[in-house]
């Protein structure tokens, strides 16, 4: 059964996901900025027209979703991204450690082939490259934190609204793999760096949305503690 649409925060929206488009998809989040849209992950792919309606029964048009921020390299996050840049224009964006597994359709290191399908070569129309980097909507900022662990290019995004920090913390949890060249020490240094921001929301990729901030820091650290 289908769940309906969430607005978790003012202007931030889970749109797709297992109970949404299709069992296979992670989380798929979008934000409204006012004169345009940014979406979080784009599921595995076959869904996408399904992400496109559900923007629109949210009463926005796809057309304004001028850029989609890939949190990492694997297919459950990736696979629509393709459909959005050719159909709406949308800008992919995707950290540079992750970059050449999308360019070249590795489907080892997108982990396709878990999923028994392919990815076609798909290259980025801008990447992450520091630390920290900053994207500027209107008055707001949407910041990007490079936290590698999961894959070399994973990252978190997260922005204050509303007097809240809302945290885009995708696949935070694992799994860790050796042919996703996962670190589970990076994975560690990039945990202390999430509970430092002291996040209000956290918007995981497959296990849901956490709120107040103390259940985020417990979601955190319970993996913490699970992989010491």
């Amino acid at each position: 059964m289908k769940h309906a649409l969430e607005e978790i925060i003012e202007g931030v929206y889970l749109i797709g996901g297992p109970n949404l488009t299709a069992p296979e998809d992670a989380a798929v989040y979008l934000i409204d900025f006012g004169s345009e849209l940014l979406m979080i992950d784009s599921g595995a792919g076959n869904s996408a027209s399904q992400i496109a309606r559900n923007i629109e029964l949210l009463g926005f048009n796809p057309s304004a979703l001028s850029n989609l921020i890939l949190t990492h390299c694997h297919i459950d996050h990736i696979g629509a991204a393709p459909y959005f840049r050719k159909r709406y224009g949308t800008k992919i964006l995707i950290h540079e450690a992750d970059a050449r597994a999308i360019a070249t359709g590795d489907s080892r290191k997108t982990a396709a082939d878990w999923y028994g399908t392919t990815f076609p070569p798909t290259s980025a129309d801008d990447t992450f490259t520091k630390e920290e980097e900053s994207l500027s909507f209107g008055s707001e900022t949407l910041r990007v934190l490079h936290t590698p662990g999961h894959t070399p290019g994973s990252v978190s995004v997260y922005f204050d609204r509303k007097g809240k920090r809302v945290l885009f913390g995708q696949d935070i949890h694992g799994p860790f793999n050796k042919a996703f060249d996962s670190n589970l020490e990076d994975w560690k240094k990039s945990m202390k760096k999430l509970l430092e921001l002291n996040a209000d929301i956290l918007c995981e990729g497959h296990f849901g949305i956490y709120q107040p901030a103390a259940s985020v820091r417990r979601y955190i650290e319970r993996f913490l503690e699970e992989y010491d």
